[in-house]
């Protein structure tokens, strides 16, 4: 497959045939209508367009020709009404017509940021996953020139993060190994012109990450520990690791097949802490980022690591496997004991890590886990806003359950108890350092279904709520 690229969905010049699109809603189309010619209220009547939500009208001159289009939005704006816009410009137009023509958003009574939620809507749907497929020119793509009245660079991060992290978790495990996670890895870093480090292979012995290679040791395909920094060194220090499973067997304790159907995405993971650190970089943010991506392959083999089997870890504590379907904990515990060795401010993990989970919220609700109630309290209110839309929900660190982790052999157990997500937060906070502030996120990273502006697969679940929230902290 080609390499993964930044999407980029919007054009820079128009094209000769220029249409723009007028948003309004219900309680302002009245006012809109009066302004209309007679041939456009005319229409907009035959039509029953009212202003409302996702409602759209071409408005053509006497000969039938385009010259504008009319679009309902609702007071607040949200992402999927720019998504569904595209959607139906899609089914207006040939795409004969569509290669001939652009379009562009007037902003008339939208705020900047609602203007900016329609852009990144628009450029979601405009997304495909298509370079397996033969034909790939033949989409009818309606083409957006970014409005004026926007931040460029905001909405194409915005898009862009959501996009590299679809890409990466589509991407299939033949394409998607710790080889090609790496490379993604060296991309981004090549991008932002920052330096990647990897320690691979029997490295992570001598240097000590003994879980890391331990999960990955039964595969072809060699553990890794990526590492890189950006920022100013005088700034907070803001830490991102990532669960880098690039393919889950479950090992020993095998997957039943339509449980492993899916395991491609086990290294959603990387992708969340990827996309966060390209919106970080690309707006600035004075923070000095790191991330810490754990990349392994997770299979079996006569030297696969076992129930029951005592691990050692960088920090330490011995850790009895209950599960070897369990390895993510794993792995991340060691990069996370390595984060809080360079103390950073605040320490942030991001994995596909359990079914619990997704029993407990379903799959678009992201779990957060966090040392601190307040903060994570916060995050959740924020992230329902209508400025952030991407709703996460907090779950408690419940201390009474830490003993069901309890092991007669070694220092821990890897699993325990019937709350699987907590029993999972609480394993990693074994090896978060006391006064470091520490969120965990347990996120699926996947579209079941696929709604407008939302393709079935690979998915951001919970990365722009915690973008929105180191935002607010952090921001100039």
């Amino acid at each position: 497959m080609s390499k993964i690229t930044f999407f980029k969905p919007f054009i820079s010049d128009k094209r000769k045939q220029h249409l723009s699109i007028v948003f309004t809603n219900q309680d302002g189309f009245e006012a809109l209508s009066k302004k209309l010619d007679k041939h456009t209220q005319a229409l907009c009547l035959e039509r029953g367009f009212v202003g409302k939500s996702k409602q759209v009208i071409v408005v053509r001159d006497q000969n039938g020709n385009a010259q504008s289009v009319l679009a309902g939005v609702t007071k607040d704006v949200h992402y999927t009404e720019g998504s569904a816009l595209y959607k139906k410009l899609s089914r207006e137009f040939s795409k004969d017509m569509l290669d001939k023509i652009s379009f562009e958003f007037e902003i008339g009574a939208l705020k900047k940021d609602q203007l900016e939620r329609l852009h990144a809507g628009w450029g979601w749907a405009a997304y495909r996953f298509d370079v397996y497929k033969k034909d790939t020119d033949k989409k009818k793509v309606p083409a957006l020139l970014l409005s004026q009245d926007v931040d460029h660079k905001r909405v194409e991060a915005l898009v862009e993060s959501v996009c590299l992290i679809r890409d990466l978790v589509n991407t299939p495990a033949n394409d998607m190994g710790p080889d090609e996670l790496e490379d993604a890895a060296k991309m981004f870093t090549s991008h932002h012109n920052v330096s990647l480090k990897v320690i691979k292979d029997k490295a992570l012995l001598t240097k000590n990450f003994p879980m890391i290679f331990d999960v990955g040791r039964a595969s072809d395909r060699r553990p890794r520990l990526l590492d890189f920094t950006w920022g100013n060194a005088k700034h907070p220090k803001v830490t991102l690791v990532g669960k880098g499973v690039c393919f889950d067997t479950g090992g020993l304790d095998l997957k039943p097949s339509e449980y492993m159907i899916t395991m491609k995405k086990d290294m959603g993971g990387s992708a969340h802490v990827l996309g966060l650190a390209h919106m970080i970089i690309s707006l600035n943010l004075p923070v000095r980022l790191r991330v810490l991506i754990p990349a392994v392959e997770n299979s079996i083999d006569g030297n696969a690591y076992r129930p029951s089997d005592v691990l050692r870890s960088r920090k330490g504590i011995s850790v009895e496997v209950g599960n070897t379907d369990a390895e993510g904990r794993l792995v991340l515990a060691d990069a996370i004991t390595y984060a809080c060795e360079e103390k950073p401010e605040l320490l942030i993990d991001f994995a596909t890590l359990t079914g619990a989970a997704r029993v407990a919220l379903g799959h678009d609700l992201p779990a957060l886990f966090s040392n601190d109630g307040d903060m994570a309290y916060g995050i959740q209110k924020q992230s329902a806003t209508n400025e952030v839309q991407d709703a996460v929900w907090n779950l408690p660190l419940w201390k009474p359950y830490r003993e069901e982790l309890n092991s007669t052999i070694a220092d821990i157990n890897s699993t325990g108890g019937k709350a699987g997500a907590t029993a999972a937060a609480l394993f990693l906070q074994e090896f978060v350092a006391e006064d470091i502030e520490w969120i965990h996120m347990d996120v699926f990273a996947w579209e079941v279904n696929g709604r407008t502006g939302r393709p079935k697969g690979g998915a951001d679940t919970g990365m722009r709520a915690i973008f929105a929230f180191l935002e607010k902290r952090y921001g100039k």
